[in-house]
């Protein structure tokens, strides 16, 4: 992996993944793939190449990757849960139409592709605990359904043509660089930001609600270091579960509160982010992503809350730590 494109550049994920990449590999091209009204600005704009990406346009992304000699291709393009729930067809267009676009791409021209599954990728009958890494899937909300589709259409691009698709299913990711939109876990982020607001939090999802949810730097990680895997060694390809840590919203709360001992939540529930959250599983077995690959998280919840609180001080009010 040298040359690379990364398409949703300037997402949750994609932002912070193309500044790492840039780091990792000084002397490839990662290039800033982005949509008109999501320009890249700053450090991701001034320290690399960008272009547009649309995924729904194959030649442009046939183009990007000729120009640039790509050999890895990180798609990151999709609607998150909520949203896709509220634009269930066009979240159809952009998840799958873009994933064969890609993956068209990546056969003709010889590219690797990382395509992100997700916890969203399960269902009401799928085990909740310990979630087996193969089990029942059958999600109930169209950002799933998708999901899954990707997972069997990469898998199904490599055993037919060869082409190098890996993946894992994140859970829910908390950073304090850029802000999620539409996420059925965007709480476990926005919580962080009111408290160092000094705001009260409304809180979207019950009590009791447990959800699997990833530290950002680890979530970086993963889709690092499982497209640099001896592939020999994987069995599963599409899709790893990943775990880091599981809680529900009281527990982050307390984790808070140690820090912020002023700070106060109250609950108002989001019926459509309730329901995708009570299909989802409450902690995800990743064995296999640690004997395939060597995965191994390196934050839990009181080490994540500490550093979120650090850089959104920093962030939000200046101060220096």
């Amino acid at each position: 992996m040298k040359n690379v494109l990364v398409i949703g550049s300037t997402g949750q994920i994609g932002s912070e993944l193309t500044m790492k990449l840039r780091k990792t590999y000084r002397h490839g091209r990662i290039v800033a793939g982005y949509i008109p009204g999501s320009e890249p600005t700053g450090d991701l704009l001034e320290s690399g190449p960008a272009e547009r990406a649309n995924v729904c346009d194959g030649k442009q992304i046939a183009d990007i990757v000729d120009k640039y000699d790509i050999d890895t291709i990180y798609n990151l393009a999709a609607l998150l849960s909520a949203t896709a729930e509220r634009l269930p067809l066009k979240a159809w267009d952009i998840q799958m139409n873009g994933l064969i676009n890609v993956l068209e791409v990546a056969r003709e021209k010889h590219c690797a592709v990382f395509t992100p599954s997700s916890i969203g990728s399960f269902g009401p009958d799928t085990p909740r605990d310990n979630t087996p890494q193969d089990t029942i899937q059958r999600p109930t909300s169209m950002y799933g359904v998708t999901k899954v589709a990707t997972e069997l259409l990469s898998d199904y691009y490599f055993h037919k043509y060869g082409v190098d698709t890996r993946s894992v299913r994140f859970p829910g990711l908390i950073s304090y660089k850029t802000l999620p939109g539409g996420g059925t876990t965007d709480y476990a982020v926005e919580i962080y930001y009111a408290a160092v607001k000094g705001e009260e939090f409304v809180c979207p999802l019950a009590h009791g609600t447990y959800i699997d949810m990833m530290y950002m730097p680890d979530a970086i990680k993963a889709a690092i270091n499982l497209m640099e895997a001896d592939p020999r060694y994987l069995v599963h390809r599409n899709s790893f579960n990943i775990a880091s840590m599981s809680f529900d919203p009281e527990e982050v709360y307390d984790a808070i509160r140690k820090h912020i001992p002023t700070f106060t939540m109250r609950y108002e529930v989001d019926p459509v982010r309730q329901a995708i959250a009570d299909s989802w599983p409450n902690k995800m077995d990743d064995v296999c992503a640690r004997k395939e690959w060597g995965w191994s998280p390196s934050y839990n919840l009181e080490t994540m809350t500490k550093d979120m609180l650090k850089h959104l001080r920093e962030k939000l009010l200046g101060e220096k730590q």
